[in-house]
């Protein structure tokens, strides 16, 4: 798609406003309608990014119906399921969450949590809300006083129960927690899980793709339904999780996050004058940041996972590797981190469709184009990069990103994620958050360009 042709804009924009409307729920946009028919946590967040282009309030209830699931700590839960029971699995009836003391009434949800993008999604709305004005910059401004405490608490809890040893890096418990569900940066920590007897289980994600290879397999889903037991055996209880799970890693990605949003949650607490939490916020941020810097291997210039119960660095070759990137910091840091990113290993790789990165290098032993998170390219987290492109000033690389991303999304397929040498949409068509960043990369070509 040539990105000058304000009519393409255009029909990109309603196919994506299209998708958001059949995954709409009332108070809550299903993944993708057939095979994720339950809100997850970030994706609401990047959801909310979209409809905050299409409609404000819409965009803030989204992320008041992921808060009304908080949880007493702090946590935000990273499945909210929905009265939709299409047989997802799995459901709510095997997290056994509801013998959890800190779940809230009436709430159904998983145990486990997802990464922070939630104050970048709050950003956004308050941004648009301030540009339509009116009554948008009412309920974006009114929400943000609303609100302001629970992410608090929520940012509170991940540094404090997800970072005991205050290193700046965040520990997750399961694979899922990351979001890159079977990312290759995984694979030493699940090699060394042994896993007791789990209850027979039906998957319906193998139903929703032409190749069940482009899913995790039985062995993998095995070892991830045997850690949801470790945890609901203690009743997902902080203190006793940490002790009793056979996963235990500290995540670079989504330690990136909770650096970038907490700077961006601070500059919320200013706007209403929480100096005091703002000043907190930031140095949360500056201690994630640095824990993010320092796990960049001197050899390959990418960012690594730790694997707490192994005691060893996790150096494989994928794009949580930019991690800081998005945590922002050090200007040599970036600098060299952005010629890396373009270079001939990730976007400069021959043959790509689009230069964009894929999930894992095409140069490293653990590329698979095809399946999950092990190759293929999400565009939801494009649009993250690129967000963080225009935070740092980085102009260029923010163009490329955009203009790449509207180009791959003109099939109007709004893919869970692509091939990257083929350019074919894989996973579940209509995924949400895919077309909420397609409605974001328009909305943000078209504010550029008014007058032009």
């Amino acid at each position: 798609m040539n990105p000058t042709r304000s009519l393409s804009m255009e029909e990109l924009r309603s196919a994506a406003v299209e998708v958001l409307k059949v995954n709409d729920l009332g108070t809550m946009t299903s993944a993708a309608p057939n095979l994720y028919p339950h809100m997850w946590s970030w994706d609401a967040a990047f959801v909310a990014i979209g409809l905050a282009r299409t409609s404000v309030p819409r965009a803030v209830t989204e992320l008041r119906s992921l808060l009304k699931a908080q949880w007493s700590t702090g946590m935000i839960p990273h499945i909210v399921f929905s009265d939709n029971d299409t047989g997802y699995f799995p459901g709510f009836d095997r997290w056994g969450t509801e013998s959890a003391a800190a779940l809230p009434e009436g709430i159904r949800s998983s145990g486990i949590c997802q990464p922070p993008v939630h104050a970048i999604a709050l950003r956004h709305i308050v941004d648009r809300g301030r540009e339509n004005g009116g009554e948008d910059q009412e309920v974006a401004e009114s929400f943000l006083a609303e609100s302001f405490d629970g992410w608090l608490a929520w940012h509170r809890w991940l540094a404090a129960v997800r970072d005991p040893d205050s290193v700046g890096l965040v520990e997750i418990h399961h694979g899922w927690e990351s979001g890159f569900d079977n990312s290759p940066r995984w694979d030493g920590p699940y090699s060394r899980i042994v896993p007791g007897p789990v209850p027979a289980f039906t998957r319906r994600d193998v139903l929703h793709v032409a190749d069940a290879s482009e899913r995790p397999d039985d062995d993998e889903y095995t070892k991830y339904l045997w850690l949801v037991q470790q945890m609901a055996e203690v009743g997902f209880d902080d203190a006793a999780v940490q002790d009793a799970v056979d996963f235990r890693v500290r995540d670079v990605f989504f330690s990136a996050i909770l650096a970038a949003s907490s700077d961006v949650l601070a500059g919320l607490g200013d706007e209403l004058g929480r100096e005091h939490e703002a000043g907190e916020l930031r140095a949360m941020a500056a201690r994630f940041r640095a824990g993010v810097a320092s796990t960049v291997d001197p050899e390959t210039g990418l960012a690594r996972d730790y694997d707490v119960l192994a005691r060893e660095w996790i150096g494989t070759e994928t794009v949580s590797g930019f991690a800081p990137l998005v945590a922002g910091g050090d200007p040599a840091l970036l600098a060299a981190q952005r010629e890396l990113l373009r270079g001939p290993r990730w976007m400069g790789f021959p043959g790509l469709r689009f230069p964009l990165p894929p999930s894992t290098s095409p140069a490293s032993d653990a590329f698979r184009p095809r399946t999950y998170w092990r190759g293929p390219v999400w565009p939801f987290l494009n649009l993250l990069l690129g967000w963080a492109c225009a935070r740092d000033g980085e102009a260029a690389l923010f163009e490329i990103l955009r203009s790449a991303s509207l180009e791959q999304l003109s099939d109007l397929q709004f893919g869970e994620y692509y091939e990257p040498f083929t350019g074919e949409p894989l996973g579940s068509l209509a995924q949400a958050w895919t077309a909420a960043a397609a409605l974001e990369w328009v909305g943000s070509y078209q504010g550029n360009n008014k007058g032009k």
